[in-house]
């Protein structure tokens, strides 16, 4: 299962450079004009999970698979976009695919580079791209009623759904977005929405890219942002896309070190997968042998033959238990085997809920 961020942001807020950075590849080319990128970059990169080291060193295995992120570095957006503006269609419709949005939203001064607005306001550059993406619901869900006042009249389930659009409709107008629609909890909502798909009904994540000052304490930009993205319920991830260019290249021991001495715990890239999993409601399981030990990304409360199917669907099909052991338990006890002889190896069925870290094995028919 794959987890699609999509990078967005006005151009020039070091969104192709975060995009390099995070990505540890130099294939979204960052220069100081707007419009630097305009097909949409994508890149496949390993989750980083420290976890898979510690079974490594137990199992000693051939290789190491960790599960993968979609990163999608999208053209830079301007005011009226939703009306093709500038890149505008492209830029929509290449969110569209995306399930997170991750905005890249520029937190420091620096007049050596450009701001296609000119001047820095952390608050004014979200309002734009968000106004941008409601417009663009607007747009989309205008068209959707228009049909649906032709259906209310013969349909009781259409005219339910017309009272909740034509509600929708005035909440989006007051520039709010999807997401934080009162009924966006209930089926009728999530029908409209997987019909029409709402730009702002997706996750978003506010990236803060300050300077190397603004890393370590929140300046006024930050702050202002940080309080934008909780009155959202929105995550805020502050990252310095220069220090986590810096970090490419280095082997994991000497990215935390250099870290370490900059007063930071995690990059830039580990607190955007731990943010994006958490809001799309992922986690990891295990399998661990002698020719790979392997993560495998599911949806939490999935049961064990759904995670079965992240391997293949035939294990769904034909499962018949599982072999599980935590990710405690294997370390604690150093392996399979001696975590089998203390009794810390579970068999499990149809029923059972799969827990973040399991280490699991899988008994199926053909």
């Amino acid at each position: 299962m794959g987890l699609s961020i999509g990078l967005v942001g006005l151009p020039n807020v070091g969104k192709s450079t975060t995009f390099n950075a995070l990505t540890k590849a130099q294939n979204a080319e960052a220069a100081n004009y707007p419009f630097c990128t305009i097909e949409p970059n994508k890149a496949v990169v390993p989750v980083p999970d420290k976890r898979l080291a510690e079974l490594a060193k137990i199992v000693n295995p051939q290789r190491i698979q960790y599960s993968t992120l979609d990163f999608v570095d999208i053209a830079g957006l301007v005011k009226g976009a939703s009306k093709g503006e500038g890149l505008g269609n492209k830029f929509l419709s290449n969110i569209r695919e995306t399930e997170v949005i991750l905005q890249i939203v520029r937190c420091f001064d620096d007049e050596n580079i450009v701001h296609n607005e000119g001047s820095i306001d952390p608050l004014r550059d979200v309002e734009i791209i968000e106004g941008e993406l409601i417009l663009a619901d607007i747009e989309v869900l205008s068209n959707r009623i228009d049909r649906l006042k032709k259906q209310a009249k013969a349909d009781k389930s259409a005219k339910e759904m017309l009272e909740m659009a034509e509600e929708l409709m005035e909440f989006l107008a007051d520039g709010k977005l999807a997401r934080n629609f009162k009924d966006a909890d209930t089926d009728i909502y999530k029908q409209l929405n997987s019909e029409v798909r709402f730009l702002t009904n997706k996750e978003i994540m506010y990236g803060a890219n300050t300077d190397e000052d603004g890393l370590l304490e929140d300046n006024n930009y930050v702050v202002a942002l940080r309080e934008h993205a909780a009155k959202n319920n929105c995550e805020l991830i502050k990252l310095c896309a220069k220090i986590e260019e810096e970090l490419i290249g280095l082997d994991d021991d000497e990215a935390q070190e250099f870290l370490t001495d900059l007063g930071v715990k995690e990059s830039g890239l580990e607190q955007i997968i731990q943010k994006g999993f958490d809001k799309l409601g992922l986690m990891s399981y295990f399998t661990a042998g002698v020719k790979e030990v392997r993560s495998w990304t599911i949806r939490k409360n999935s049961t064990a033959p759904r995670a079965a199917a992240a391997i293949h669907n035939d294990f769904e099909k034909g499962f018949i238990r599982a072999e599980v052991i935590s990710y405690e338990d294997f370390i604690t006890y150093g392996g399979e085997a001696k975590a089998k002889e203390a009794g810390k190896m579970r068999l499990e069925g149809k029923e059972y809920i799969v827990q973040d870290g399991d280490v699991m094995h899988f008994r199926f028919n053909v």
